[in-house]
């Protein structure tokens, strides 16, 4: 071991103790933020279902190096086991979200969790290639469930005025997964192998189905079961709420002006900035029983959405191909040793969840003040930010220097971007459509996000095709070669223009988002589904 080596070691350790001693010091203060036990409950476990998504995600770019040695594969296969699972999983959504609008969405999110540990523990027994890619084939069914049912249940949960925040926490966990699959698994890999990944990932998944099946109950739909600040007892909070809704009471009548107006926040704004809705979108039937075609049609037909889906689709893209390949491009275009690339991983992790929190809180604040479409303008801002930073970090050599520091900023913007847009989803639908119109998001994203790792492993493929043979790049172990470097290099640059085009359909759809959101109000209105406090176009 080096002497760089071994001071990344030392320095990764006292970042571990660090973290550890700070969780414990904050999380009194996490709760108190959060409003209480019993939303902290809920935030965590769902932040828990991204992680694992996010976890699954990173181990195959992770565990590439091992995997492309011991199965004899290259870089468009790598990118495919990736993308086998998008596809599968854009497939099965559309189903799933019907179902998450009509069922207990509870036991299906834990059902569905059993499933995928199930088949990440097949993924570790895999013998070949194709027994592999058909695991990944099985995962990518049993994750579709996650997007749609969480979309659903946090639009119940949490009112509108403050679902950036929430989101940006339960998005924290999905960024923090990301990590976890990028160094355990990375780590695991090198030092066992990359089956070890695998059977790692997947226990924890049995557990946290346990927990969400015992500790976290069905929510009333259309937000009458808002858990208030404060509340201590989930079950206690969620009983007395339905209690109160099965008998057609109220509670404390400040609270229930409380809720009314946080329902409301952004019916209210766009109210306030003259938005008046289309004729031709407000529904006059119960969304929740809408056929699954119709729904689709019409969900795809809110001119906002439609961007929104397209553009934070494109982000996704970005960040598919970006995780896959991260490890490998860490390791070989700025010669960094396993320790020293997880160092650098890890960092950009807390720049991502720093971003994730100060996008979500920041919308929220914006969106009190009468600022409605900073739900849609904050992300286009950061798509294209995102893009000029990750330019000169890609481009610089010295890792520990300038470089560093713009990949770090990059990513924080990058995150940064999500938590508003999932709010913004949910603002412009009727909340009998949650459940399709997430799955329908997860279509679209999940095919276009599905590429990634196939073109970015192709194009990387084709590029170091134009240069001579070299040896491998460092000293590590299953180094990959200079044309290889440089391929991932111009490859990362070349898809920046992604980001680019996120930004921009993001900025178009501030044309129409003000409008779609008194849309939604007056589809809830006119379709009588649900009472004055959530008679909100996000409740």
């Amino acid at each position: 071991m080096t002497e760089r080596d071994g001071l990344a070691h030392r320095v990764a350790r006292l970042m571990w103790r660090a973290m550890r001693w700070i969780a414990r010091l904050i999380r009194g203060e996490v709760v108190k933020r959060v409003g209480g036990p019993a939303r902290a409950r809920v935030i965590v476990i769902f932040a828990l279902v991204l992680a694992l998504n996010g976890a699954d995600t990173s181990t195959v770019g992770a565990v590439a190096p091992q995997l492309q040695s011991s199965l004899h594969i290259g870089t468009t296969e790598i990118g495919l086991l990736s993308s086998v699972s998008l596809l599968v999983g854009a497939v099965f959504t559309i189903p799933v979200g019907l179902l998450v609008d009509r069922t207990r969405r509870m036991p299906l999110l834990a059902v569905s969790i059993v499933l995928w540990s199930i088949a990440s523990l097949f993924s570790a027994f895999a013998g070949s290639y194709s027994t592999l890619l058909l695991t990944r084939l099985l995962l990518g069914a049993v994750a579709a469930t996650a997007g749609p049912a969480i979309a659903s249940l946090t639009g119940d949960y949490f009112p509108a005025v403050e679902r950036g925040r929430i989101w940006a926490y339960i998005l924290g966990g999905e960024v923090a997964g990301t990590a976890v699959g990028f160094i355990i698994s990375g780590s695991l890999a090198s030092l066992i192998d990359w089956r070890a990944a695998f059977v790692v990932l997947a226990l924890p998944g049995f557990f946290l189905a346990r927990e969400l099946w015992r500790t976290v109950p069905e929510p009333l739909r259309g937000g009458q079961s808002y858990l208030q600040p404060g509340a201590i007892d989930l079950n206690l909070a969620l009983a007395a709420a339905q209690a109160r809704a099965a008998r057609g009471e109220s509670g404390d009548a400040d609270e229930d002006r409380t809720a009314a107006a946080q329902a409301q926040a952004a019916y209210d704004a766009a109210r306030r900035a003259g938005a008046m809705p289309n004729p031709a979108l407000i529904l006059h039937e119960d969304a929740t029983r809408m056929p699954l075609m119709a729904a689709v049609r019409y969900i795809l037909s809110i001119p906002s959405n439609l961007m929104m889906i397209i553009g934070s689709s494109l982000g996704y893209f970005y960040f598919a191909g970006l995780t896959t390949f991260a490890l490998e491009f860490v390791k070989s275009h700025y010669s960094a040793t396993q320790a020293q690339a997880e160092l650098v991983l890890a960092l950009l992790v807390i720049a991502s969840i720093v971003g994730t929190l100060v996008g979500g809180r920041l919308t929220d604040v914006m969106l009190r003040r009468g600022a409605l479409r900073a739900r849609v303008w904050v992300p286009s801002i950061c798509y294209i930010g995102a893009a000029a930073f990750l330019i000169p970090g890609f481009v610089e050599k010295q890792l520990f220097g300038l470089a560093l520091w713009f990949v770090m900023i990059g990513a924080a913007l990058l995150a940064a971007a999500n938590p508003p847009v999932q709010a913004a989803r949910l603002d412009i639908m009727p909340a009998g459509l949650w459940g399709r119109a997430e799955s329908t998001r997860t279509f679209i994203r999940s095919l276009i996000q599905a590429l990634a790792p196939l073109l970015f492993g192709g194009l990387t493929s084709l590029i170091a095709g134009f240069y001579p043979k070299q040896s491998p790049i460092g000293t590590h172990a299953r180094a990959v070669t200079a044309p290889q470097a440089h391929g991932l290099q111009i490859t990362f640059l070349i898809m920046l223009v992604s980001l680019v085009a996120a930004g921009i359909l993001m900025a178009r759809a501030r044309e129409t988002y003000a409008s779609d959101v008194a849309t939604a109000a007056a589809s809830e209105e006119q379709a009588g589904a649900v009472g004055a406090v959530v008679a909100a176009p996000a409740g």
